[in-house]
């Protein structure tokens, strides 16, 4: 797949489906495959429209939303169809992705799913989403790190597609459950994401200033594809008050920020991306800035950390019952380091690794444990020890480990 920039992606499929009839409380995908006709008919626009992405419409087809929603036992089902649906619309002028999004699980203590519990619920989908067939995959409108974590490591498992990420905030910059987004650029292009960037939740103008903090710290290409300005209420209906005109005229804007990945969310039609199309075709893309090359990037869940390469730790600290109490009296800022030496270790960091509100330093002289002590851990991470780099660099291929 040779991808050019600046690339045009499509537009919303939500709030175009509810156009059409469909209702709150059914399940998209289900409706999706009931209606083909409409959903060609908004794909197509699109890709009319100058699409050169139009993403499948299986945004919510994984097991666990679809049980949400009476659907059993339809994943590899449903998003063969709903691909199928979506290669047809795009009359072989535009990729097709492969939609993956949030199962609205949360991690133990916060919710009773485990890290693995979620690997395999998007490995099922990813499979399904590989065998269809599709260019590319997107998993989008993340708002949690171990979602989009787990749901990268599942699509790496079993495709070398390229694959984006867009997690969505607030105009702080700040995902319901608190994370800076920055750290999950840190995070997700640590681990491999070919792009990363924002998408739903607030109009272009309120996007820009994000962009430009994430446009600091990436590696690579960032996407913006906002909502049609902020959702309010008539009557019964929700509206986005943001023009196809007035949307497009962010786009230098946003390109002088650091997007080369356009498209539109909620509230948006075909009309904005033919408005986005005729912006782009004079827009110059900014040249990335290097990040400083002598810090390093780490982060927690939370918050990024860039670090002097000569930094040290100022504490061990034994993964015993004592860990949780020892993490929250660490001092902000300070680099911690936490052994991992036996399986006991690695249990009683997985109970509180949620607690770590510091940059982390794993200290393991075992390549097994170490992995599964990064799998566990939802931020990124630094190591010391005396492993050698052909152990480590898969873990910093994989997991963005930094040695």
């Amino acid at each position: 797949m040779n991808i050019s920039f600046p690339l045009l992606l499509d537009g919303a499929m939500g709030t175009q489906l509810y156009k059409r009839g469909f209702q709150a409380g059914e399940c998209p995908e289900k409706w999706s495959l009931e209606h083909p006709d409409e959903v060609l008919a908004i794909q197509r626009a699109y890709v009319e429209a100058g699409s050169q992405v139009i993403y499948a419409p299986t945004f919510g087809a994984n097991s666990s939303v679809l049980e949400k929603n009476g659907v059993f036992n339809k994943v590899k089902d449903y998003n063969h169809r709903l691909v199928a649906l979506a290669r047809e619309a795009s009359y072989g002028r535009a990729y097709v992705a492969g939609d993956i999004s949030s199962t609205g699980a949360m991690l133990y203590p916060l919710g009773d799913s485990s890290f693995e519990d979620l690997y395999q619920v998007y490995r099922e989908q990813a499979e399904a989403l590989e065998e269809a067939g599709v260019d590319l995959f997107v998993i989008e409108t993340m708002t949690n790190i171990p979602e989009a974590r787990a749901a990268l490591l599942a699509v790496r498992d079993v495709s070398d597609k390229p694959v984006f990420v867009s997690f969505t905030c607030n105009e702080a910059g700040r995902t319901m459950t608190g994370t800076d987004v920055t750290a999950a650029l840190l995070i997700l292009q640590g681990m491999g994401a070919d792009a990363f960037g924002l998408n739903c939740s607030v109009g272009p103008r309120e996007m820009i200033p994000q962009i430009r903090r994430l446009a600091e710290l990436a590696e690579v290409p960032l996407i913006a594809k906002a909502n049609a300005g902020l959702p309010k209420t008539a009557g019964v209906r929700t509206v986005y008050d943001v023009s196809a005109e007035e949307f497009a005229s962010y786009v230098p804007a946003l390109a002088e920020a650091g997007v080369s990945v356009f498209g539109g969310c909620c509230g948006t039609d075909e009309h904005t991306i033919a408005a986005l199309k005729e912006a782009l075709s004079s827009v110059t893309l900014k040249v990335p800035a290097k990040a400083e090359a002598n810090l390093l990037p780490c982060a927690t869940e939370r918050d990024v950390f860039l670090l002097p390469p000569d930094i040290s730790y100022t504490e061990v600290f034994p993964c015993d019952e004592e860990l949780e109490d020892a993490l929250a009296e660490a001092e902000p800022g300070d680099l911690i380091a936490v052994s991992i030496k036996t399986e006991e270790d690695l249990a009683a960091f997985s109970d509180c690794q949620y607690a770590v509100a510091n940059p982390l330093c794993i200290l393991c002289e075992d390549a097994s444990l170490l992995e599964r002590t990064l799998r566990c851990y939802q931020g990124r991470a630094l190591y010391e020890g005396s492993l050698p780099d052909d152990a480590l660099l898969p873990l910093a291929q994989r997991y963005g480990l930094i040695f």
